[in-house]
């Protein structure tokens, strides 16, 4: 996952156990999926586009072992080593979301955070992240580990400029979410489908503009050229782009080709069209449920 953000971490990074608490299709290509109890109140929300390292229990009866045997530093480089070690059948799918939102008090009577999983199609290329999502009931247990935010506030609220393909709208819709309402500027998202165009909260003065990508053109294209279009951004703006991989690095060339400071542009690259994280071999023929697009491949790439 391509980066350059001054990460904001988070106050604690400890597993929390979850559990799904409820589901619902909110479009053709989306899956929310609610998670609480469990952890949920050594949960602290930070806004903005706080995302977090996902481990889904592997669907065969290994699954509860394996949320178990995460080791507690899964997202550092000898833990993710341990974390390999658990065998195939076993470990748990990793992938990265992004809170989409949290409520201190919910309809289950706590807090509540919502994942927002894209669904790209079915059959055997589905990646193990979306076929969990498109089947998850309540009562299921997830792991998560916060790891903060990639949209760093100190380099600017009142102006912005966020563009992402549908894989970063649950990011743009956290960042509008938290902007002061003074905030001004352009939030430029693609979707899949014009039943995919989701309406979310956003400043007076910051302008949402959906573009419906045709099925053949690649995640990001549309969104790059939209920006290509615009004027050249207020020195003071705080650009944010996030997506599939050349969406990002074109972006960031381009902006900075305008004048804007390389130190006012914070991009992630979730994904990259044509490189696949393989599931575990024990799922890698099933053919059923749905993709999500998530950040960890071309199968299984939302956050």
């Amino acid at each position: 996952m391509a980066r350059n953000s001054r990460l904001v971490k988070p106050e604690s990074q400890d597993l929390l156990r979850l559990e799904v608490l409820r589901t619902r299709r909110i479009s053709p290509h989306w899956m929310r999926v609610t998670l609480g109890g469990g952890d949920i109140d050594a949960f602290r929300p930070m806004g903005f586009d706080q995302w977090f390292r996902l481990f889904l229990p592997h669907s065969g009866s290994g699954g509860e072992e394996g949320l178990e045997r995460i080791p507690a530093k899964a997202h550092k480089i000898f833990g993710y080593l341990k974390y390999l070690r658990i065998p195939d059948g076993v470990r748990p799918v990793m992938r990265n979301y992004t809170v989409r939102a949290y409520r201190a008090i919910g309809e289950s009577g706590g807090a509540e955070i919502d994942v927002d999983f894209v669904l790209h199609g079915t059959g055997p290329a589905a990646g193990p992240a979306s076929r969990w999502a498109d089947a998850a009931a309540p009562g299921e247990s997830v792991v998560i580990i916060d790891e903060g935010l990639g949209f760093p506030p100190e380099r600017g609220t009142e102006r912005v400029l966020l563009v992402a393909d549908e894989t970063g709208a649950p990011a743009v819709a956290g960042v509008c979410a938290s902007l002061p309402a003074s905030a001004t500027g352009i939030a430029i998202i693609e979707a899949p489908s014009a039943e995919d165009v989701l309406a979310f909260d956003a400043p007076a003065g910051v302008e949402v503009r959906w573009i419906v990508r045709p099925e053949s053109t690649k995640p990001g294209s549309l969104a790059l050229a939209a920006l290509q279009e615009l004027d050249a951004p207020a020195s003071d703006t705080h650009a944010f782009i996030v997506g599939e991989q050349s969406l990002p690095t074109a972006a960031r060339r381009h902006l900075v080709a305008q004048g804007l400071g390389k130190d006012q542009i914070s991009f992630v690259g979730y994904w990259r069209v044509g490189a696949a994280s393989p599931a575990p071999k024990s799922e890698q023929a099933r053919p059923t449920g749905a993709v999500a697009a998530g950040t960890a491949s071309s199968s299984d790439v939302a956050r």
